[in-house]
């Protein structure tokens, strides 16, 4: 018994490790893409222009959320960023999904890991979801409801002192504030997304010059570490629990939980049934693709497995951030909108992909035991390819290569300047990206002391 149970957890992390393996080169190559279009691609001040509720405000606030990737929480804090600005119901929500849907790295995921048929129908159902999701509010929308909580929602965060990040419009912080030339002080959500904004403030030059310069590829290694900060958790927890379920869920439980059969009434409840699994699994962003891989291979109907995909933004985690921004009503309207339009589009796709003929047979395909995940192949060589990018990226960020500021924080290896916090100790002075690292310092000087504080132009580190 006990040495069945020390294989089945062996065969459980190969296939997880196995999935993340086969999927790495698409998570890097799809957010070096996302940075480059965060980072080059100019974009209006999007509160400004999503604050009507027409078809004009829907489409901008898809596009925008198709170019601001991030994890589901992430998607959710600009989201309110938004609705406090004054962006129409409809328009913050379609934002939301569009940033954790339809986005580059989940379409390469879902491409490698469940085929090209679930790629097709998670983009052209997340604009149907959208499209769905707007007449619904239109419909049912409690106007003086939603006015009611955005001026509170803006009055409880005066209060406080929240303000929104900037550059990415997350909440800031205290320890990461600067103040302008015009006396206006700005707050961020990290020191990432402060240097990203005095990145901005002190380019030149159009983006093809930026990437000829080692600024510009800094700008690019900043945005792609912060994109990982994001969605690293969700990565991990995605896939290795994808192999406790292959390995450990038996398939009683899948035929009890989706009903087998042909008919729309079999087909509508596998799309409520995938919904309702996502609601309680508290896997967000591209993280439930490998999950949705353990659906599919327990037999998990077409429409089932593409609803449980839509779900990220309605698992308990992100419910709960729902209800203490806006309260419990606000939650409830957002997820019961969400629920319907995400099962109604599960259950759409599958019914026009079986007219088209087009819905995957799982017949005689392999399984995820029956699997070899490491061997040398194309996915070997893209993530070689795929590893040296990220290590480039990174190497160019943490040696602060074009970076602004003449100093080097000793605990993160990030750029800073004199207007940063500092410390002295043993007759140098040492300047830092932000109060916590600070502290770290000051905790342990001695482990940190030996990195001297000012750099040269060529990125090195020398002393002052």
């Amino acid at each position: 018994m006990q040495a069945a149970l020390v294989d089945g957890i062996l065969e459980s992390l190969r296939i997880g490790v196995g999935f993340l393996w086969t999927a790495a080169w698409a998570i890097i190559m799809g957010l070096v893409i996302t940075s480059l279009v965060q980072v080059y691609v100019s974009k209006e001040r999007m509160a400004q222009v999503l604050g009507e509720g027409n078809l004009s405000g829907l489409t901008k606030a898809t596009v925008f959320g198709a170019a601001s990737s991030g994890c589901s929480f992430g998607a959710v804090a600009i989201g309110k960023g938004l609705f406090k600005k004054g962006a129409h119901t409809v328009n913050f929500l379609a934002f939301m999904f569009a940033s954790t849907n339809l986005i580059v790295e989940l379409g390469l995921m879902i491409l490698i890991l469940l085929g090209w048929e679930f790629l097709v129908a998670e983009l052209l159902g997340g604009l149907i979801l959208i499209a769905v999701m707007a007449v619904i509010v239109h419909l049912t929308l409690p106007e003086n409801l939603f006015d009611r909580v955005r001026e509170e929602l803006n009055e409880r965060d005066s209060a406080a002192g929240v303000t929104e990040d900037p550059t990415c419009g997350m909440e800031g912080k205290d320890e990461f504030s600067l103040v302008t030339d015009g006396g206006e002080t700005l707050k961020f959500c990290s020191a990432g997304c402060l240097e990203t904004y005095e990145q901005e403030m002190a380019s030149s030059g159009g983006w093809r010059d930026e990437l000829l310069s080692w600024g510009g590829w800094y700008k690019i290694g900043n945005q792609y570490r912060k994109e990982w900060s994001m969605i690293w958790k969700d990565v991990i927890a995605g896939f290795l629990i994808s192999g406790f379920v292959i390995v450990f869920v038996p398939q009683w439980v899948w035929n009890t939980l989706f009903l087998q059969g042909d008919g729309l009434l079999f087909s509508a409840e596998n799309a409520l049934m995938g919904v309702a699994i996502a609601v309680i699994s508290f896997v967000g962003s591209i993280g439930n693709v490998p999950f949705a891989v353990a659906l599919w291979g327990g037999g998990v109907s077409f429409a089932g497995v593409i609803a449980f995909v839509y779900a990220d933004l309605i698992t308990i985690p992100v419910l709960n951030v729902y209800r203490k921004y806006y309260g419990w009503k606000v939650m409830a309207y957002i997820l019961g909108v969400f629920f319907v339009t995400m099962a109604f589009s599960g259950f759409l796709m599958e019914l026009l992909f079986d007219a088209l003929d087009i819905v995957p047979n799982l017949a005689g395909a392999q399984t995820a035991s029956d699997q070899t995940y490491f061997k040398l192949d194309y996915t070997f060589y893209l993530n070689l390819i795929a590893f040296a990018l990220s290590g480039f990226l990174l190497y160019v960020y943490r040696r602060g290569l074009g970076a602004p500021g003449q100093y080097r924080d000793p605990v993160c290896g990030m750029r800073t300047d004199e207007d940063g916090p500092s410390v002295s100790y043993d007759g140098e002075t040492y300047y830092f990206c932000s109060n916590a690292c600070k502290r770290s310092f000051e905790k342990h000087p001695s482990e940190f002391a030996h990195q001297h504080p000012q750099v040269s132009e060529s990125g090195d580190s020398q002393s002052h």
